[in-house]
């Protein structure tokens, strides 16, 4: 009887999961066509200008401008400017792309061109996609507006079934962000759409960095475009979704569009938008560029679909040469820091040839991801053993006025609620990385990235100058006390506070987050 009961309910489990993977499948995407970047547009008035900029400059051809946009708000401006001053192409990549306020305002500047003439080619990843078909088959079915979405769920059916039986490939996610206008220049770096990333959510912001790139690293970053805009895993959405739209429901969400941005008009984020540094700088031609050699480095989309070990897809071992080089120093910022026992013997390694490295992450209290923090906590003994400097994100700075611009610097963003998101590392002063990466296996072995390493000394002593001047006011320094344990200093007009647990928490936080180290899933974080 007990074998027999054990067997029907074999039976029974085995009989359901097939019953989801039969109901699921995705339609056939052979019949997709290939579409590649313009590459005639050095005449198109963003051609003109960056020609202008690069003569003044004086730099040679093979050298590409850098703008580092660390202020959220003006990150935003950034991307309405290129969406605005395009006259040929605008190809818009993200993992997520939200319906709120920033989110809103991008898809109405991106439609304005599309109205205007520009091609626009949005790829987005679907993780963010659910309960938005209706949108994506009315934007699709603008003459001028093609969307694909990357690695997409089966439509129709339980998203959360679906992380289940379609564990490993769902599970690993487009995590590039890009903008790119006219293939002259490009807006890479951490920030997805959404209010949390430019400033518009008075509740949350994420501090975060991006760098504007001109060509030809902007031509680099089409051609990673156009590698993932082609791939099997990218379904027009036509391809995907039962429902064509009709030109009366296109026109119909225009208006909406339209009607929204008119409703924004005298709100205090549209006065931030307008007032914004980049805004008046621009008007006073002070928007000068960092120039130099440019790598743009990427993962292979075939990395979704392949096996874990099959690196010559992944972006990691692109960058390891270049960190691996490092002499003198080493920086690192990096929101989830998981860096695994062979992360822990690289840096180690690293430190024991008198190479300074130092590293900012977050702390248990402003990171959003608790069990990210779970992953990273079980190796700060050994990485201060180990001579490596560790600094977490202090988010009791937050209620300090006086400090806002200070934190700004730093942390690329300011909020009540602040959590680092600025992704970046600085090579001995003379080269830095600046993209999508985490230093975390599921950026490094699960999902697809992108970023760029910059051959400029002056940006790399720039971004290294503000993390001096700003990181002991604003993170935690840890260190080990006489008994081995874990404290949290911070000094502040003289005065050192130390905490001998993880600050600002409360116990229940503190134990859910140890608890969590039990788990078996350092893969995904």
């Amino acid at each position: 009887m007990y074998n027999l009961a054990a067997t029907s309910s074999k039976f029974f489990c085995s009989a359901i999961l097939l019953l989801f993977m039969g109901c699921a499948s995705l339609p056939g995407n052979e019949n997709r066509s290939e579409s590649f970047a313009l590459t005639d547009t050095q005449n198109t008035p963003i051609g003109q200008s960056l020609g202008q900029q690069r003569q003044k400059a004086k730099t040679p051809e093979d050298h590409s401008g850098l703008f580092p946009i660390d202020n959220g708000v003006d990150a935003l401006v950034a991307r309405v400017a290129l969406s605005r001053l395009a006259e040929k192409s605008l190809d818009v990549q993200y993992y997520l792309y939200h319906s709120d306020v920033s989110g809103t305002l991008l898809t109405n500047e991106l439609v304005t061109a599309a109205e205007r003439g520009v091609r626009v080619r949005l790829l987005l990843d679907d993780m963010d996609m659910s309960g938005k078909d209706n949108i994506l088959a009315q934007l699709n079915s603008h003459p001028n507006i093609q969307i694909r979405i990357f690695n997409p769920f089966v439509r129709g059916k339980s998203r959360t079934g679906q992380f289940l039986y379609r564990f490993g490939s769902v599970t690993r996610r487009m995590h590039n962000k890009a903008i790119i206008a006219d293939n002259q220049i490009a807006i890479i770096g951490g920030r997805n759409i959404g209010d949390e990333y430019f400033g518009a959510n008075p509740d949350l912001a994420f501090g975060d960095l991006d760098v504007a790139v001109t060509y030809p690293g902007a031509n680099d970053i089409s051609t990673a475009f156009d590698l993932y805009w082609n791939s099997k895993l990218s379904y027009p959405v036509e391809n995907l979704i039962d429902h064509t739209a009709s030109e009366e429901e296109l026109l119909h969400g225009i208006e909406k569009l339209k009607a929204f941005v008119e409703a924004q008009q005298n709100t205090k984020y549209a006065n931030a938008l307008r007032n914004s540094n980049m805004v008046q700088n621009t008007k006073a031609g002070k928007i000068d560029y960092f120039w130099g050699k440019t790598e743009i480095l990427y993962d292979n989309p075939l990395k979704i679909s392949s096996d874990r070990d099959k690196t010559e897809y992944h972006l990691a071992p692109q960058l390891s040469p270049h960190i691996s080089s490092v002499k003198d120093e080493l920086i690192i910022v990096s929101p989830y820091f998981v860096p695994g026992k062979q992360g822990v013997k690289f840096l180690t390694n690293l430190k024991q040839k008198g190479v300074s490295v130092r590293i900012l992450t977050n702390s248990l209290s402003s990171n959003d991801v608790p069990i990210v923090h779970s992953g990273y906590a079980k190796y700060r003994k050994a990485l201060l053993k180990a001579g490596i400097e560790l600094y977490e994100m202090n988010r009791s700075m937050l209620g300090n006025k006086a400090e806002q611009e200070k934190k700004r610097k730093l942390y690329h963003g300011s909020g009540s609620k602040t959590s680092l998101h600025a992704k970046y590392f600085i090579l001995d002063r003379k080269a830095s990385f600046i993209g999508s990466l985490n230093l975390d296996p599921r950026s490094v072995v699960e999902n697809t990235e992108i970023g760029a390493v910059i051959a400029s000394p002056a940006l790399a002593e720039s971004l290294a100058k503000n993390f001096d001047e700003n990181i002991h006011r604003l993170a935690f320094k840890l260190d080990l006390d006489e008994d081995n344990n874990i404290i949290w200093e911070y000094s502040m007009e003289g005065e050192v506070s130390v905490f001998h647990e993880e600050p600002h928490t409360s116990w229940w936080e503190r134990f859910s987050t140890m608890m969590m180290r039990v788990l078996p899933a350092e893969s995904q974080l």
